[in-house]
């Protein structure tokens, strides 16, 4: 019975939750035994995002190696700065278009955050070195972080077979967070009765601004300040190739919402592109956890829009401290549906936000994740494919070999990347669900083996 549920899209489940959770809250408000749904849902996630948060980012720095050849330093270096630059930019669309959001309890909490740059500043530095244990069990985002920079920086130094334990635990928990993400349409039942019984239709209205300004800053990302990285490193027209990459990479991203599903189309166009195999083989899988632009956006505007309406002043200090946090932790998350809301708790104890008021913006979230996550990911992983070509072709710049970029991307279409229907796109998805990351995960590690 409940694989038959999951093999369901969680997309219609989702859209059906919404359906459902609308319709119950207008005609029958006053059932709140449905509001347990909601309650139910958020509570697990509050569980389960410490120890996952912890575990994805520890194992993700554990595994980072300096001194690779090839392009794949300037890979990485694309990667990080993009992530860097999509939190900027959403820190700053926040500060032109702030939002409000109706939340249950607000005020009453929003009256103990701090409003002084000087108490946030000390409650951050001291609640960054607590005990890793209670910051697991009290979800004390900002030490989790700390210790999981610190401790991933440690294991660096091990062997390949403990970094491979410490992968599979982490991958062992985000089986289980996947779990409790499959019950977010019933969650989403009971988040929007609540929400439409206590805050009424306006309240919930407030979601589609929410969504609109997501959807509004990615599009923006990339087709602005992803080209002018690009033409900052190859001086070059750059949109050729950032409207093929959406074309070829960007639209199947959206529809199967999944990094490690899209990583094939990925390496196929990166061949159609006629780039070093030794190169795309490592950068695009590895672009599924460090590149993670949309990520680092999702998690700054939420957060933003959070603190608006806790009433907490945002300094230029917190502001930009608020964009390395966003980057640091949005590495890791792009291959798990849904992962960047789950780092939404941690941002927001930036400010002296409750957990639970945070956990309520989660839910926001998987309410607007139908399109949000679909965005997220096409921007994600078009950008993998867009920053891997964009490395080699700089390289070969500066190296005394410019390449015509639009020559190749002419060459790249016309005929040699295959083009991807819907039908096509549920059936890789099947397909590859489980096959397509396995490879790619025994590829990592014998990878990681390698460089040791």
């Amino acid at each position: 019975m409940y694989k038959r549920y999951k093999d369901v899209s969680l997309i219609l489940k989702i859209v059906i939750g919404i359906i459902v959770g609308a319709v119950l809250g207008v005609m029958v408000p006053s059932w709140s035994f449905i509001d347990v749904l909601g309650k139910l849902f958020v509570g697990a996630l509050k569980a389960i995002a410490p120890l996952l948060v912890f575990l994805l980012i520890m194992s993700a720095i554990s595994k980072y190696r300096s001194g690779a050849k090839n392009h794949f330093g300037t890979v990485i270096v694309l990667y990080l700065s993009a992530t860097l630059f999509s939190s900027i930019a959403a820190v700053a669309v926040s500060y032109l278009f702030p939002i409000k959001l109706v939340l249950p309890g607000a005020m009453k909490i929003a009256e103990s955050a701090p409003k002084d740059l000087g108490t946030v500043v000390t409650s951050l530095l001291t609640n960054a070195v607590a005990n890793p244990i209670s910051a697991l069990v009290e979800g004390n985002y900002l030490a989790i972080l700390f210790w999981s920079l610190l401790i991933g920086s440690g294991l660096r130094l091990t062997s390949a077979v403990t970094k491979k334990v410490v992968t599979e635990l982490a991958d062992t928990v985000s089986a289980v967070a996947q779990n409790v993400i499959q019950f977010a349409p019933f969650g989403i039942v009971g988040l929007l009765h609540e929400s439409l019984s206590k805050t009424g239709v306006k309240g919930v209205m407030a979601y589609g601004q929410l969504l609109m300004l997501l959807v509004a800053t990615m599009v923006f990302v990339y087709l602005v300040v992803y080209p002018f990285m690009v033409w900052l490193m190859t001086r070059q027209n750059p949109y050729p190739l950032t409207f093929w990459t959406l074309k070829v990479s960007g639209i199947p991203a959206f529809f199967t919402r999944s990094g490690a599903v899209n990583i094939p189309i990925n390496l196929k166009a990166s061949k159609d592109l006629g780039l070093n195999e030794e190169s795309y083989a490592i950068s695009i899988p590895l672009g599924g956890s460090a590149n993670s632009g949309g990520a680092a956006i999702t998690v700054s505007i939420m957060t933003l829009a959070t603190a608006n309406t806790m009433g907490v002043h945002v300094s230029i200090f917190l502001a930009l401290l608020l964009c390395f946090l966003s980057a640091i932790s949005a590495t890791g998350v792009s291959g798990i549906a849904g992962g960047s809301l789950l780092l939404i708790p941690m941002a927001a104890s930036l400010f002296g936000i409750s957990n639970d008021i945070a956990m309520q913006v989660v839910g926001i979230g998987f309410i607007i994740g139908v399109v949000q996550d679909s965005v997220e990911t096409a921007v994600n992983s078009a950008s993998d494919l867009l920053f891997t070509a964009t490395a080699e072709y700089a390289d070969d710049r500066r190296e005394g070999h410019p390449v015509d970029i639009r020559a190749k991307v002419k060459a790249a279409g016309k005929g040699t990347a295959e083009v991807v229907t819907p039908e096509k796109l549920m059936k890789l998805k099947k397909v590859n669900k489980f096959s397509s990351v396995k490879r790619i995960a025994n590829f990592r590690d014998s990878f990681y083996v390698q460089l040791i």
